[in-house]
């Protein structure tokens, strides 16, 4: 099982443990955490499962491939550390991870 905490934009915190396989918008959505609209349903054409990931995640992750930069294009809250949920798949080597949604989804 792999540990996932979602700290929402005013600090409040949702700990989710989940089976490794699924992506970080299906924990989120499934455990039914605030802030992850999901509204494409994992597909990656829309913005609305972006997260914050804790910088010391980011090197365990994929890069972002092209697609999801197009879609983190389109957010005026993008950070270096913004990423799509949806394309973060959960592996054992993600226990513990921290992501943080923004104030609104886009």
């Amino acid at each position: 099982m792999v540990n996932i905490l979602f700290i929402e934009h005013d600090g409040t915190e949702h700990s989710v443990t989940v089976e490794p396989g699924g992506s970080v918008m299906l924990a989120a959505v499934t455990n039914g955490v605030p802030g992850i609209d999901a509204d494409c349903g994992g597909s990656c054409s829309c913005a609305t499962c972006h997260v914050y990931v804790n910088q010391e995640w980011l090197k365990r992750m994929d890069p972002v491939n092209p697609i999801e930069e197009a879609m983190l294009s389109m957010s005026s809250d993008r950070k270096e550390n913004s990423r799509l949920s949806c394309q973060i798949t959960v592996t054992d080597e993600l226990d513990g991870l921290v992501v943080t949604t923004p104030e609104f989804q886009f």
